[in-house]
């Protein structure tokens, strides 16, 4: 067929409402992921006096979730950090409360600073401190409270726009709009404490790309939500990683320490409560200045679900 002919057939066909699979082939199935999203660091220290801002611009009740979200530069106004996951920096003040409430979406909590606070899950309620991690499983009711007298901030992750992708969200609030009756619970199953976690780094090996580091499982062995996975890593000082990639997206939070890592082309230096995304299939290289810690999470248990999650190092083969 001539190129004139085919002229005169795209747009006879585009009619029809279908397309040449031909033109588009080499974009729809790629040799290897090209995402959209692009490595991004976050300083903590930048972005806290817009948050304490925030709590005096507007009430965690009136914004339902006082939250401002962390934006990929590769597609902003996408409101997510990645292509798969959402984040954010949630503020409760002394004195909040906000309302209750449950959505399809699965969410995980990294406390970042401040004492006193508290997430209720279906009636259950457990304190969150520092470098703890809290879960609101899906489609489960929950709400926070802060009685205490300092400003707690936590880093919220949630799988939004996998669900999105599925047109499958779904949310609803108690009707009466408030906080749900809760009493504290002494071991929940959706917190983990950050103490117990950082010690059982202690006694795992270093590896050449990750230093020490663990998933946050549950009692089953499995994964802490069905599409989102934790993860919690130390690296000694002086520790110079391996470079590596995987499918999964990935985003840190520095729970401890000084470092950089090296994403891609660029390299990205980290402190205690600074966030930093690495897109799927993005090198990545950590290197520490000091003793650190990083809490992260991914789409690993997603990927893996549908047999797609690979991770090799970055001039190797797949694992």
């Amino acid at each position: 067929m001539t190129s004139s002919a085919l002229r005169d057939f795209y747009p006879r066909l585009a009619k029809l409402n279908a397309a040449p699979l031909w033109e588009v082939l080499g974009e729809i199935v790629g040799a290897q992921p090209h995402p959209a999203a692009i490595p991004a660091l976050w300083k903590y220290d930048e972005l806290r006096p817009f948050l304490m801002e925030a709590g005096e611009l507007i009430t965690a009740r009136e914004a339902e979730r006082r939250v401002l979200l962390l934006e990929n530069p590769g597609f902003p106004g996408g409101s997510r950090i990645a292509q798969s996951i959402y984040a954010g920096l949630q503020l409760v003040l002394p004195g909040e409360f906000t309302n209750s409430h449950r959505h399809v979406a699965a969410a995980l909590r990294f406390i970042i600073e401040g004492e006193g606070a508290y997430t209720a899950v279906d009636g259950e309620r457990v304190s969150m401190h520092p470098g703890d991690l809290i879960l609101t499983p899906s489609w489960t009711f929950h709400d926070h409270g802060n009685p205490g007298d300092s400003p707690v901030v936590w880093f919220d992750g949630l799988d939004i726009p996998l669900v999105n992708f599925f047109d499958s969200s779904f949310a609803e609030h108690l009707p009466d709009e408030g906080a749900q009756s809760s009493v504290p619970s002494p071991a929940p199953d959706f917190a983990f404490p950050y103490a117990p976690a950082r010690a059982t780094l202690r006694n795992k090996s270093l590896h050449p790309c990750h230093g020490a580091k663990i998933e946050y499982l549950k009692p089953n062995g499995a994964s802490v939500t069905r599409t989102l996975g934790a993860f919690l890593q130390s690296l000694p000082a002086g520790f110079t990683g391996a470079p590596y990639r995987s499918t999964d997206s990935t985003v840190f939070c520095v729970a401890e320490g000084h470092g950089a890592s090296r994403i891609g082309d660029r390299s990205f230096e980290w402190a205690a409560r600074d966030i930093f995304v690495v897109p799927s299939w993005c090198s990545v290289a950590h290197q520490a200045m000091e003793d650190s810690i990083l809490f992260s999470f991914s789409d690993r248990p997603a990927q893996k679900a549908l047999g797609l999650w690979r991770e090799q190092p970055a001039e190797g083969r797949p694992d």
